[in-house]
């Protein structure tokens, strides 16, 4: 069991870190450019940064990793890494978002305005950096959940609401009337409808392969539990295991019972045991506190 545990701490270990990281480097580009001067390159700096997807999209991914910070910290101390459901979807959608940002940002602006400018300074972080690591990590070291189709088109919700008020702004009210200018080029070189057309088909495009990312992340490490799990613990005794689980855990530093269901679901699964969940938690829980309520008295008497 020891080796599971490792694996879960091991990735959500590298969650918080990569977590962490997109959430201050999210600080330090949004920084830079509220603090920066306009010039002939971009003209959106100060507070009108917040006009552009690129800001937007990267502080949606920067709250999206916040939310996962304590939940990486919670299962570094309980060994019990596990991340809700509507977390999952909310960090998907800022990756989806993110990962246009850099697209367009190495395959439509670079080529104009050159790398140099679009990948240094703020757009270091923005562009480059943020949207990397925010699609590894949530490729890699949170890929617990199923992601499916309608996940993915969850994802594209940020996207299109951006693109409808840029659209607005852009084609319906216009610069001269008060609206944005064309800072992305989109019509200023094809007609408004092509742009317009394509958005949404790209960015599920770039949803798909990031879910097939997860996906297969999670697939491979399921594969490999399954593996070591059918190996080490076929015909083993559950009840056992749990009890020895529990022992384990009763002398570590934690205030909070936490009840492993996860590993013990799995090890339900694989080991061809008639003990229910429900059964290997009370098990579990009365073990957890008999070796507790010994430990206090001991470090009493002494």
């Amino acid at each position: 069991m020891d080796r599971v545990m490792k694996i879960t701490r091991r990735e959500c270990r590298l969650a918080l870190i990569s977590a962490l990281t997109v959430v201050i480097c999210v600080c330090i580009g949004v920084t830079m450019n509220l603090t920066t001067a306009a010039d002939e390159n971009f003209d959106h700096m100060g507070l009108r940064t917040f006009c552009m997807f690129t800001v937007n999209s990267n502080i949606l991914a920067a709250a999206a990793m916040a939310m996962v910070i304590p939940y990486t910290m919670d299962g570094l101390r309980t060994h019990n890494y596990y991340l809700p459901r509507w977390i999952v979807d909310v960090v998907y959608a800022g990756v989806t978002s993110v990962a246009l940002t850099f697209l367009v940002s190495l395959f439509i602006l670079a080529p104009v305005k050159g790398f140099v400018l679009i990948f240094t300074g703020s757009r270091f972080f923005l562009h480059g950096v943020c949207p990397i690591l925010a699609v590894v990590a949530f490729g890699f070291f949170m890929s617990q959940k199923h992601m499916n189709f309608w996940d993915s088109l969850i994802a594209l919700i940020p996207v299109f609401i951006y693109a409808v008020i840029y659209f607005i702004m852009v084609v319906v009210i216009g610069e001269e009337n008060g609206g944005w200018n064309d800072f992305y080029g989109f019509v200023t070189f094809l007609p408004w409808w092509i742009p317009a057309a394509g958005i949404m088909p790209v960015t599920l495009l770039i949803a798909t392969g990031i879910r097939v990312l997860h996906n297969r992340s999670r697939d491979r490490r399921k594969a490999e539990e399954t593996a070591f799990f059918t190996e080490t613990f076929a015909g083993a005794d559950v009840r056992k295991i749990v009890a020895a689980m529990a022992r384990s855990r009763s002398s570590a530093k934690v205030l909070d019972i936490v009840i492993p269901t996860r590993v013990i679901s799995i090890l339900l699964e694989h080991s061809g045991s008639d003990c229910t969940l429900e059964e290997a938690g009370q098990i579990y829980l009365k073990e957890y506190m008999e070796c507790s309520s010994v430990m206090n008295l001991d470090r009493f008497w002494i």
